[in-house]
Order: C-alpha cells, then sequence, then structure tokens
C-alpha cells in the first residue's frame, strides 16, 4: 500500500534526511541529507536497502554531481555510548542539515522522530521509499557508512568490518570473543558490553 504524502508545510527548498548505523556494533551513526535540483530528476532513487552496492555507488555519484546541496553528519561511538543511539541519531541529522551549503526551508525525515531543530519538518514513516529527497539521503548516508566501515577494517584488521559492517553477525561476535573490543565498537552495545566483561575476567 501506497502511503499518501502530506502537504507541504512552506514554500521553498526540501531537504530529505535519513540515516544509516543504528543497528551494528561499531562505527559512527551516519545521517544525510539532500536538497534535490527539481530541474534536474534522477532515475531509480530508492530505499538504499534495496538496492545493490553496485547502484548505490552509481546513485551516489549521480546525486553528489547533480543536487542543489548534499552533507553528512556523525555521531561517534563515544557519543552513542554517552546519550543512547536514538539521541546520537537524532544529533546525526541535525549535524547533517547544519552542515548544507544551501539553507531549506523545510525538511522531511525518514522515521517517526524529529531533532529539535529550527526547520519546518516532517517525520515520514517509510519515507525512504517515498519521498525522492529522502531516497537519496538514504543512499548518501548508506554509501558514506560502507566507505567509513572500509576504513575501520583497515585500522583493525581480523574484525570482518567490509564484510559484516558492524552488524552483530555470528562472525563478529566471534571476533570480538577472540579480539576484544577495538575503540570504535560501541561499549553501549550488549555483545559488546559482554565483550569487555569477558575480556576483564
Amino acid at each position: 500500500m501506497t502511503l499518501p504524502l502530506p502537504e507541504r508545510l512552506t514554500a521553498g527548498l526540501l531537504a530529505g534526511v535519513d540515516e544509516a548505523g543504528r543497528g551494528p556494533l561499531a562505527g559512527d551513526v551516519v545521517a544525510a541529507a539532500v536538497i534535490l535540483d527539481p530541474a534536474r530528476s534522477l532515475a531509480g532513487l530508492a530505499d538504499s536497502k534495496k538496492l545493490s552496492e553496485a547502484r548505490r555507488e552509481a546513485l551516489f555519484a549521480q546525486i553528489v554531481d547533480t543536487s542543489l546541496a548534499w552533507a553528512v553528519g556523525r555521531a561517534s561511538p563515544a557519543e552513542i555510548d554517552a546519550i543512547n543511539i536514538l539521541q546520537a541519531t537524532l544529533l546525526a541529522m541535525q549535524r547533517a542539515v547544519q552542515a548544507l551549503p544551501v539553507a531549506p526551508a523545510e525538511v522531511w525525515v525518514d522515521g517517526n522522530r524529529l531533532p529539535r531543530w529550527q526547520w519546518p519538518a516532517r517525520a515520514l514513516v517509510k519515507g525512504d521509499a517515498r519521498v525522492a529527497e529522502i531516497s537519496a539521503a538514504s543512499i548518501v548516508a548508506k554509501v558514506t557508512r560502507d566507505r567509513d566501515m572500509l576504513a575501520l577494517e583497515r585500522r583493525f584488521p581480523g574484525y570482518g568490518f567490509v564484510r559484516h559492517k558492524g552488524y552483530p553477525t555470528q562472525a563478529h561476535r566471534e571476533a570480538l570473543a577472540r579480539l576484544g573490543p577495538s575503540p570504535a565498537h560501541r561499549r553501549s552495545f550488549r555483545p559488546v558490553a559482554d565483550a569487555v566483561a569477558a575480556a576483564s575476567r
């Protein structure tokens, strides 16, 4: 079933916002904000989770090349541990919108929660499948975070970050048990906390 879109709250540029990396045990949570160019349509935009890696990379390049503005915001594992993953996600979203080189008139966010900010905004459940700007943001966030995990693979070999992207797979849990947590791991997440406790015994 296709959910109806709400009316715009204001006239002017619309920014879409989405995040990647709420569920993993390691790495930043990454949010992206995108303002598309109304004069340059992009074919194939969709929820990033429904696209292949190659298609995401291709669309990422097109979004960066053709959008009026885009930006990324992050919250670190230390921030996630300090304020919890939900608040860290909202913080990353706020940072992404603040980093846009062009100010939006309105912001639409995937999900059911909004950060506390000054922009007129809406939260849209399944927005990444319904709104082109949010779809674009989901792709930018996902590609950016996947590249972050490739960098973590190089810094902390042995955890398999490039394969599981930090999610709590069996292989990741086994690496945690074998190696203990890396500095990139989120200590407040149960499997990591358990690994910390086991290492201290």
